[in-house]
């Protein structure tokens, strides 16, 4: 176990140098960097837009939208098919999905089924069905009246067709703005994520994006008054379209378009050379001038409408032929707003309406706070985690610190080759394995002491030390990762950061603690030959300890039951404190720009503002401020109102540092993914436990990981912090975590299940339960002053993530040792020694077989 090939030893420290040239270019700055030589490694890791700064929006296509278009247009086929056929007709109108006719004359029935034929052909659908599909369907069985329905696989076709093209469309805007590194791509069937790090102005992109820049050239009708049109019905072919101007202006619109804004090929901001206003030149297509050019030669001298989403932009009038394809775009523009519009008519229009249903905006000031809290946190965490480490072990303790140090190494270096992205729970993640990456030296090195003190020499007991401890070390890391890869596959964004890095973590710990610490040690016994394991500083739990623990578990049953069912009554009757991700709302973080800031004067001026509840705390620095609006009523679109009405009240006086928001859509569909996640970790880990072992331990397993999961419910319920999907996050890695802590504790019973056939169950649990027990506490320290770091140094903004976690690692390892072991007795693991006596065999020496 101890020996190490030369070929072995140089792939170990191969990888361990890649590794290490991998993280390095991430502590220089990249100006430093792209000064180096080319085939030096560059790449560092990609930063969260909660890091550093920019927007994440998830937007949503109306379909009710693309069925409008579609009998919209098909209304205009089956009017064109049925003139060019000269056959009568009368009633042509549709509602919802659905658009009928009536033929006048019986006797041509037949022969409008076969001029509109075309409608109800299929469609070559290609890549989005694999085939062909029937767009509309055709119900004929009222004589005399014909009905077109949209299909529901013309629905599809339709919605995937159109997503495609809005996803082109959103990319094309975004890169328009001169952003880096954007990332636009599908979700779902009908939605598209937008994230830009770095975005100074996230108002900007949602009006951008939020546009749908149908771009139209009409004429207005002047054969009567708009006024009149207004008072009674518009002419056939008419409608009455308003102005963007400040009231709205009306105007009476012939529905008959010139020219669409698809003839347009470019589009650019300039100004006016006779006034010096911002306009908007644009040039067409050849087939788009010609018809543009026809136009304007046939109605000199009245007044044409340039559209933009059924809204007026300008309706000059036509003093001469304008023939060259190109003009100009004239209104109230800023010189933003006029470079804006360009961004959309060059980017193109949408083919629906995109709505705005989830929103997640970081400032740049924030994401550099959040950054060097971290790194605080870090730096606090990795000292005392050493720190405690020497003391306890010494030299072996020193060696345990330079594989806490390859490792992290390894994570960073990992994280930059896959160019994974770091978010603040990722740094969490990181602080997290570096409490957790010793857990596997503990356990090597207690099993080694054990060793030793049975009477091996120092070699032997530190080769069977490590043998022995791989079974546990995998069992233990193996469960966590099963609730690591659940959170990666159902969390989203930050969440989804935390999960990669501490599935990377939780990978890197088994490699240093086994692999590359037992080269170290290998190394040392070969150089000094030791006659004695290297003495500890301090020595936490003596050898020989006998803490009768199952006598005392009918107190801690009842103890346990009993803040259980507290923790459920909290919970059903108090509730839980849900943050946005759940319930749907608004969070904003401001800033106050000069002094502190008036919570009193914030919470009057928005309450005027009839949003809703509106909740106002401190966060942190006393000019820092927390505001909570409930969720909208008035559908998805009310929320980003909000936003905006809050902003134009505030924006003055505060600084906006993070702007979230979670429509009911997305907040339900986060709640059952939590729900889903929670369940299928639990199966995942039930079904391992259980292969691994007997039934009895995955039950008891189970049991104890539930009450964990528990009573951290009656903390958020208690504590009223509020519960979002970080806090999610911090469960599902609390059930890793206790499950860690059981599987240690089982394996070292299942050990002497084999070792002592006749030794009483409550007195081989109390052995196995004291014999790990240093490992136990030793861990749970580490990690705990990791995670205490963090919630002292780490910010405010992963608070209750971290205290969450601090809380369930303290109960964790209550219930590895009070709730997990004693149910083994409950379960009959061994019938004949299940009763409550608990005599010692032999005078309290084991028997063993």
């Amino acid at each position: 176990m101890l020996y190490f090939s030369r070929f072995k030893m140089i792939l170990i420290w191969l990888a361990v140098a890649a590794t290490v040239i991998l993280a390095a270019p991430n502590l220089f700055p990249a100006s430093t960097l792209a000064q180096l030589p080319s085939w030096v490694p560059k790449r560092q890791m990609t930063l969260g837009l909660d890091l550093q700064g920019g927007s994440h929006i998830l937007l949503e296509m109306n379909q009710n939208d693309l069925i409008k278009d579609r009998l919209e247009t098909a209304r205009d086929e089956i009017r064109t098919m049925l003139r060019d056929a000269k056959i009568g007709y009368t009633g042509l109108a549709g509602t919802g999905r659905t658009l009928q006719v009536r033929i006048t004359d019986p006797a041509q029935l037949d022969a409008a089924k076969k001029a509109l034929k075309s409608l109800t052909d299929p469609v070559a659908a290609g890549l989005f069905t694999g085939g062909s599909i029937q767009e509309m369907s055709l119900d004929d069985s009222e004589p005399g009246l014909l009905k077109f329905t949209v299909t529901d696989a013309g629905i599809k076709y339709r919605t995937a067709t159109a997503l495609e093209q809005s996803i082109e469309v959103v990319q094309r805007r975004v890169n328009e703005l001169g952003t880096t590194e954007p990332i636009v791509q599908r979700q779902g069937d009908d939605r598209i994520l937008v994230q830009v790090p770095g975005l100074q102005d996230p108002q900007r992109l949602k009006e951008i994006l939020g546009q749908t820049a149908k771009l139209t050239f009409q004429m207005v009708d002047q054969s009567m008054p708009v006024q009149d049109a207004l008072k009674g019905r518009p002419p056939a072919g008419d409608s009455v379209l308003y102005s963007q101007d400040d009231p709205p202006v009306p105007y009476l619109i012939e529905n008959r378009v010139i020219v669409s804004g698809e003839n347009l090929v470019d589009a650019q901001a300039t100004y006016n050379s006779q006034n010096n206003e911002p306009v908007v030149s644009f040039r067409f297509d050849s087939k788009g001038a010609a018809r543009f050019g026809q136009a304007t030669a046939q109605n000199v001298g009245k007044l044409f409408a340039i559209i933009l989403d059924n809204q007026v932009i300008s309706a000059p009038q036509i003093r001469e032929p304008i023939l060259g394809g190109t003009g100009q775009i004239s209104g109230n523009f800023t010189a933003q707003s006029a470079n804006d519009l360009a961004v959309l008519l060059r980017a193109g229009a949408l083919p629906a309406t995109l709505t705005v249903i989830e929103e997640r905006t970081v400032g740049p000031g924030l994401g550099q706070d959040s950054i060097h809290a971290g790194k605080v946190a870090g730096i606090i965490g990795s000292i005392l985690v050493v720190a405690f480490m020497f003391v306890s072990y010494g030299f072996l303790g020193f060696i345990a610190n330079i594989a806490l140090a390859v490792h992290v190494a390894m994570i960073v270096g990992l994280l930059s080759l896959l160019g994974a992205t770091l978010t603040l729970p990722g740094i969490a993640g990181i602080v997290l394995t570096i409490g957790m990456a010793v857990d596997s030296n503990v356990l090597i090195y207690e099993r080694i002491r054990e060793e030793r003190r049975a009477g091996r020499s120092v070699i032997q007991a530190i080769d069977t030390g490590f043998s022995k401890a791989l079974a546990t070390i995998v069992d233990s890391n193996v469960t966590s990762l099963i609730a690591t890869v659940v959170l990666f596959y159902l969390g989203t964004g930050p969440v989804k950061g935390f999960a990669i890095t501490y599935a990377i973590g939780i990978l890197t710990t088994v490699f240093t603690a086994f692999t590359f610490t037992r080269l170290l040690v290998s190394i040392w016994l070969r150089r000094a030959r030791p006659k004695e394991l290297p003495k500890a500083p301090v020595t936490f739990v003596p050898p020989g300890t006998k803490i009768p623990f199952m006598g005392i578990r009918r107190w801690t049953f009842a103890l346990s039951s009993t803040l259980s069912i507290l923790s459920v009554v909290l919970f059903m009757s108090v509730g839980i404190n849900y943050g946005i991700d759940f319930k749907g709302g608004s969070l904003i973080e401001v800033q106050s720009k000069s002094g502190d800031a008036n919570l009193g004067d914030i919470r009057s001026r928005l309450t005027e503002l009839n949003i809703g509840e509106v909740q106002v705390q401190q966060f942190g620095a006393p000019n820092d401020v927390l505001i909570r609006v409930g969720t909208q009523d008035a559908g998805e679109n009310a929320e980003q109102t909000v936003i905006d009405k809050v902003r134009g009240e505030l924006q003055d006086q505060y600084n906006f540092r993070r702007v979230e928001v979670v429509g009911p859509t997305v907040s339900g569909e986060l709640a059952k993914q939590g729900t889903i996640a929670m369940i299928v970790a639990l199966i995942g880990i039930l079904v391992y436990v259980w292969f691994r072992f007997e039934w009895q331990f995955a039950v008891g397993a189970i049991v104890a990981t539930v009450h964990d999961v528990v009573m951290t419910l009656g903390f958020f319920v208690i504590t009223g912090l509020e519960f979002n999907q970080s806090s999610l996050a911090a469960i599902l890695t609390i059930i890793g975590y206790s499950l860690n802590d059981t599987i240690v504790v089982y394996d070292r019973v299942r050990e002497d299940l084999r070792k002592y056939k006749r030794m009483p169950l409550p007195q081989l649990l109390n052995n196995a339960i004291n014999e790990t027990l240093s490992r136990t506490t030793l861990t749970s320290v580490t990690t705990s002053l990791a995670l205490l770091a963090l919630v002292l140094f780490g910010g405010e903004v992963i608070r209750s993530f971290t205290l969450a976690m601090l809380f369930g690692v303290v109960f964790g390892t209550y219930s590895s040792i009070f709730i997990a072991a004693p149910l083994l007795i409950l379960f009959k693991l061994r019938p004949q020694a299940s009763t409550d006596e608990e005599k010692p065999v032999n005078g309290g020496k084991a028997v063993a077989t």
